[in-house]
């Protein structure tokens, strides 16, 4: 114990004493001075307000900072594609130069979703099995049929959709509904020769709906396009009120056929007629000759030998009657 006193008291301990004081002193400011360094202490960025900018400028304005970004997207209806709708950090909060900001923004392209089944369920029901998917309700129209408001045809696009198809989020489905007053028939109109607009203008002056329309695959300006083939055609004569006709676009309409159709239905019925009158007329003619023989000979045989036989059997009764003294 005497030794480690005596030793504590010696010039040695005190200048090994002080060189680990001063080693102590000088890492702790070595690393003092050196993370006040790496951190930037004394230096930060307050962080640029870029929520409810497009997502172009929002990068802009983080760049010009001299600050990092992170996006993620997300989808909302009714909000413009490529818009921040969040960051992190918010608005004014002082940062570190390079510093990364997490935006959220609303994705450019709609994710898809697949169509729900809808028909034959009432308008009301539609609506909000439509809103759960993130589809929206476009133009609704009526036909003739004896249920009232309930979904006869869904429509994306001008064309009816089948249940399961692929469509983004967000787009407008044309609903068609019963009106509740029964079907009624109307006459179908002849479509061949029309462009596609005014096909669509006649059928909707009769009551009826265009139905799938194709193209000739040798159409290349579906502008001048004119329909070649419908179905039903005007052969079958009437339809029900609100069906609708599928038509077939080519470059040009089809020749109207001018031999067979039309000269079975057009040329038979003035022969028709006249068959009907020669006939008649004839009749009188074919009759009258055999009838005047006929008539002479008839008339000559039965009236003669009657009328003899008469006078004949008159004289034998008035002899009979003489010679018995009558």
């Amino acid at each position: 114990m005497s030794k480690v006193v005596q030793y504590l008291q010696t010039p040695t301990f005190r200048k090994n004493l002080i060189a680990a004081f001063i080693a102590i002193v000088c890492v702790f400011l070595f690393v003092y001075i050196g993370l006040k360094v790496y951190t930037k202490h004394d230096e930060s960025i307050a962080v640029p307000k870029v929520k409810g900018l497009h997502i172009s400028a929002a990068i802009q304005a983080l760049e010009n900072a001299g600050l990092e970004y992170q996006i993620d997207s997300v989808y909302q209806m009714d909000a413009k594609p490529g818009m921040v709708i969040e960051q992190d950090p918010e608005q004014g909060f002082h940062v570190k130069s390079g510093r990364t900001i997490y935006l959220t923004i609303i994705t450019q392209v709609a994710p898809e979703v697949a169509f729900p089944n809808i028909k034959d369920k009432t308008l009301i029901e539609a609506t909000a099995i439509l809103k759960n998917h993130n589809l929206r309700i476009g133009d609704t129209s009526y036909v003739a049929d004896i249920a009232r408001d309930i979904v006869l045809d869904a429509q994306f696009a001008g064309q009816s959709i089948r249940n399961g198809r692929m469509i983004p989020k967000g787009s407008r489905i044309d609903l068609v509904l019963g009106n509740g007053l029964g079907a009624n028939e109307v006459e179908i109109p002849n479509l061949i020769g029309l462009p596609l607009n005014e096909a669509k203008f006649a059928l909707s002056g009769a009551g009826l709906g265009l139905g799938t329309v194709t193209y000739d695959p040798n159409v290349t300006d579906t502008a001048t396009a004119v329909i070649s083939v419908q179905s039903p055609g005007i052969e079958k004569g009437l339809t029900s009120l609100g069906a609708k006709i599928d038509v077939t676009l080519s470059i040009t309409a089809p020749a109207p056929i001018t031999d067979a159709p039309e000269g079975v239905t057009t040329t038979p019925k003035p022969q028709v007629n006249q068959t009907q009158v020669n006939p008649s007329i004839a009749k009188p003619n074919a009759q009258s000759k055999p009838a005047a023989p006929a008539k002479s000979t008839t008339t000559n045989t039965p009236t003669t030998k009657p009328a003899n036989n008469a006078v004949g059997q008159k004289k034998d009764k008035e002899n009979k009657g003489n010679s018995l003294g009558f």
